[in-house]
């Protein structure tokens, strides 16, 4: 590979890097904003929300935008956002102006996350496209891992400022990456660019990606919501413990993230899809059967592992093929899919464990482990409907390749 290519996948991967990063750090610092703000729980919370609901609400726009005026100019501007409004965030002399500050850095990091998977096909070969997208897969994964053990650093050597300031120096060595090793593209600035939003969405295989893609993001984000309450409560562990065990999920995201991206390379993407969400349907039957630490940690990394193997293929089969004027959207409308899917996960999956257990600080162990079980057994349906949707899009795809090679013989 060549400098420029190299140089250009560390400036990605550094932007993916800080868009996870954003998300999970600021969780850590919390209740020290509370007390330094004197400020509810419910009030401080906002500093997660504005972040999430910023990226969620302006994705797929951002991604239209850098198909529009140029995705390398987009990134370098999302960049800049980002780390201006990382000095926002660590100057704040009041909460509101925190809430504000974060939900510019989301802006920042909506660009960052739709630039970053839309330009992989303007920086290496198709042929490489699936270990880059593990690649991105796995920063993405070391972003969210490292979140909460860095920030805890940070916030007790210099407190809650040093976790926004840490975005300015990475935000600008990854402008300056960009700057120098990204491809320049143009303006297209032409008469087909108001229907790019649309126009993607025709596609079936694109549809079923996007679905699948929410589908398996909202069992991941069971394992957020659910996890912490199961360990904490139903095994009664403390903090510290509960904090490496919810660790585990994304460092084997981490570790198997680029392995899954050369396999996509070298086989066929819907294949990998339907192997990965299989993987996940065993781990999510598994966990709705669990008891005890070992075997939970155990069924969690076959989950992540299977998600791994998942998110490789079905990112590679959605951004491979797209034409390089829509990449930009279809890149914003992929991240867009997995933050609803997300934010599904987080309402719909823990309304169901919430039904099981209504009351969590007074509830038993074995009500906890109750609606656990009955969580994942709900994950395990919306994993076989995504089976089902890849098994359909699969089945198409290859009626489609005989129907082709029918009339070449023809």
């Amino acid at each position: 590979m060549q400098t420029s290519s190299r140089g250009g996948l560390v400036a990605l991967s550094l932007s993916m890097l800080l868009a996870a990063l954003g998300t999970s750090i600021a969780n850590v610092g919390l209740p020290s904003l509370a007390h330094a703000f004197a400020a509810s729980f419910h009030a401080v919370q906002w500093v997660v929300l504005a972040y999430l609901l910023a990226i969620t609400a302006v994705i797929v726009s951002a991604g239209r935008l850098g198909d529009y005026l140029g995705r390398r100019r987009l990134l370098l501007a999302g960049l800049l956002l980002f780390a201006l409004a990382s000095a926002g965030c660590a100057v704040s002399p009041s909460l509101p102006w925190l809430v504000g500050a974060r939900a510019l850095q989301g802006l920042g990091a909506a660009i960052m996350m739709a630039m970053t998977l839309g330009m992989v096909g303007d920086t290496v070969s198709k042929q490489n496209t699936g270990r880059v997208m593990g690649l991105l897969g796995t920063m993405s994964a070391l972003g969210t891992a490292m979140g909460p053990s860095l920030g805890g650093l940070l916030l007790s050597l210099w407190g809650w400022r040093a976790l926004f300031l840490i975005g300015m120096p990475l935000a600008g060595l990854a402008a300056v990456l960009a700057y120098r090793y990204l491809p320049v593209d143009a303006c297209r600035r032409d008469a087909s660019v108001p229907d790019t939003f649309w126009a993607p969405l025709r596609d079936a295989g694109l549809r079923a990606g996007l679905a699948m893609s929410a589908l398996v993001s909202a069992v991941i984000m069971a394992t957020f919501v659910v996890g912490p309450f199961y360990l904490s409560r139903g095994l009664g562990l403390d903090p510290a413990w509960m904090g490496l065990a919810m660790a585990v999920g994304p460092a084997v995201a981490a570790i198997t993230g680029i392995p899954a991206g050369y396999l996509t390379d070298r086989l066929d993407t819907w294949r990998l899809t339907l192997v990965g969400i299989g993987t996940m349907l065993c781990a999510a039957l598994w966990l709705s059967q669990v008891s005890g630490l070992a075997t939970y940690i155990a069924a969690l990394m076959v989950l992540t592992t299977g998600y791994s193997l998942f998110q490789a293929a079905n990112n590679t089969a959605v951004m491979r093929d797209v034409p390089s004027t829509r990449r930009g959207t279809v890149a914003g409308l992929l991240n867009l899919s997995r933050n609803l899917g997300l934010i599904f996960g987080a309402s719909a999956l823990g309304a169901v464990f919430a039904r099981s257990s209504p009351d969590v600080t007074y509830a038993t162990p074995l009500s906890v482990a109750a609606g656990l079980h009955n969580t994942f057994a709900a994950a395990a349906g919306l994993i076989l409907l995504a089976g089902v949707i890849a098994w359909n899009s699969a089945r198409k795809r290859a009626g489609s390749e005989q129907t082709n090679i029918d009339k070449l013989k023809s």
